[in-house]
């Protein structure tokens, strides 16, 4: 069974609102409100015709103005059995929470943590929601697209000064002429 039936991915997931569509790949991509993510999950690592115990991936879009929700959510599910992949993806916006998926998937606990970290991504029932890649004292989530390029300032030590330096950060952006 190396392809899953798009119709039969289609009729399991209708009930919840979930469309299926592929990507430029052909992988399976599955859309689905982000109120189901947890019962979504289930039911692809546990019906005998998904298994897809594997999450390789979670990681998040933002789309700044986007109307369906302001961050899109990804996650890519594998399954060994079949050997296939699938993408689930769901729309957030920036003030609701998305259920974890730690306790389906063990592996989303880091996986959460770096989205909360650098998109502001809240997840209801995660067990250690903190910073995993910033500074505790980090104001901001660096990875949005609103987020400031200037006006930060670093603590850093200076080897040639032999102390503890604050300075103003200003982050370059270079822009391509295409």
């Amino acid at each position: 069974m190396k392809h899953q039936n798009l119709d039969y991915i289609a009729s399991v997931f209708k009930n919840i609102g979930g469309t299926v569509t592929t990507d430029s790949l052909n992988n399976v991509v599955l859309i689905v409100p982000a109120s189901k993510i947890e019962p979504t999950r289930r039911i692809l690592r546990d019906h005998s015709r998904f298994q897809r115990k594997v999450l390789s991936e979670l990681t998040a879009v933002d789309y700044i103005g986007a109307e369906k929700g302001r961050f899109q959510r990804r996650y890519s599910l594998l399954s060994i059995r079949w050997c296939t992949r699938l993408t689930v993806k769901t729309f957030v916006d920036e003030l609701t929470p998305i259920d974890s998926v730690v306790s389906i998937y063990p592996a989303a606990n880091w996986y959460e943590r770096e989205v909360y970290d650098r998109y502001g991504i809240r997840f209801r029932n995660h067990p250690d929601l903190r910073r995993i890649l910033t500074d505790y004292g980090f104001e901001g989530h660096p990875l949005r697209k609103d987020f400031p390029l200037t006006g930060f300032t670093e603590v850093r030590f200076d080897e040639a000064e032999k102390r503890v330096v604050q300075e103003v950060v200003t982050l370059p952006q270079e822009r391509s002429n295409y």
